[in-house]
């Protein structure tokens, strides 16, 4: 080969492995919002098409994610964590905290009434503005679920299918939740599937957002985290601890179990 041939190859191969690498990270988040998208679509149609039964055993996936929440935050999302912030955990714990806070004052404080699982109270969600700003806390809520997929993703595939199992757990329970708000305020089922649908979108503009900014991720790791956290705490453990038993409770340990499997699982297949 001639030095003008050497030197195009040497130029050429590794923008093209560049581009390429960023080709699959793309088509990677494209493919987790789907999926991510259509667990809320099929939480918003199982309200509209099932028997009281089977939504009653959503309970079960809300435990299950809770406790594969807990452990993802605790043991991947917060020793990268420490690793991406050496010298400065105190600005990265604040991130963290700003996370939490946000979904705090967007689901309790902006909203006057919200609560993860079907809702039943007609008469305070039937309140002229209470279902409209329970379903835009649930779309910062999702918004931030695609915040977190992302961030991890970025960050390497190991911690971005796990925290993306993190959410999926929950997506189904979350599009519930919003069309549920939808039919006991009155709007029909119609306006149930567009709520769905709202929430969905969300999903996917969280991933956007990251994908576009991706110098951004040092800081929406510690903030996903804060988001995380008061997902699996302030949301899906007390709507563990009000509609179920023992049995149920016991999900939450189950999903700390199932989130311990994949991380040695994932270990062993990517390293």
């Amino acid at each position: 080969m001639n030095g003008g041939g050497y030197v195009i190859v040497t130029l050429v191969v590794p923008f093209l492995s560049t581009q390429i690498g960023k080709m699959t990270a793309f088509f990677q988040l494209f493919c987790f919002g789907l999926l991510a998208a259509a667990g809320n679509l099929a939480g918003g149609l199982l309200i509209t098409r099932s028997h009281s039964s089977s939504r009653k055993k959503l309970i079960y996936l809300v435990a299950l994610g809770a406790g594969f929440m807990l452990a993802a935050v605790f043991l991947e999302v917060i020793p990268e964590i420490t690793s991406q912030w050496p010298g400065n955990l105190t600005t990265a714990m604040a991130w963290l905290l700003a996370g939490y806070l946000l979904l705090q004052l967007a689901e309790h404080t902006l909203a006057p009434h919200f609560h993860f699982g079907e809702e039943v109270h007609t008469e305070e969600v039937s309140r002229h503005g209470v279902a409209t700003t329970a379903v835009l806390a649930l779309s910062v809520h999702s918004f931030f679920d695609g915040v977190v997929i992302a961030t991890g993703l970025l960050i390497n595939f190991r911690l971005g299918l796990l925290l993306f199992i993190a959410i999926m757990l929950h997506k189904i329970p979350e599009g519930f939740t919003v069309a549920s708000i939808m039919l006991t305020s009155g709007r029909g089922v119609r306006a149930a599937h567009r709520a769905s649908l709202l929430i969905a979108a969300a999903t996917f503009a969280g991933i956007l957002s990251v994908t576009l900014f991706q110098p951004a991720v040092k800081y929406t790791l510690p903030f996903s985290a804060g988001v995380t956290l008061y997902v699996a705490a302030s949301d899906l453990i007390p709507e563990v601890n009000h509609g179920g038993g023992a049995r149920t409770s016991l999900l939450v340990f189950a999903g700390v179990a199932l989130f311990y499997l994949t991380h040695l699982l994932l270990h062993s297949a990517l390293e």
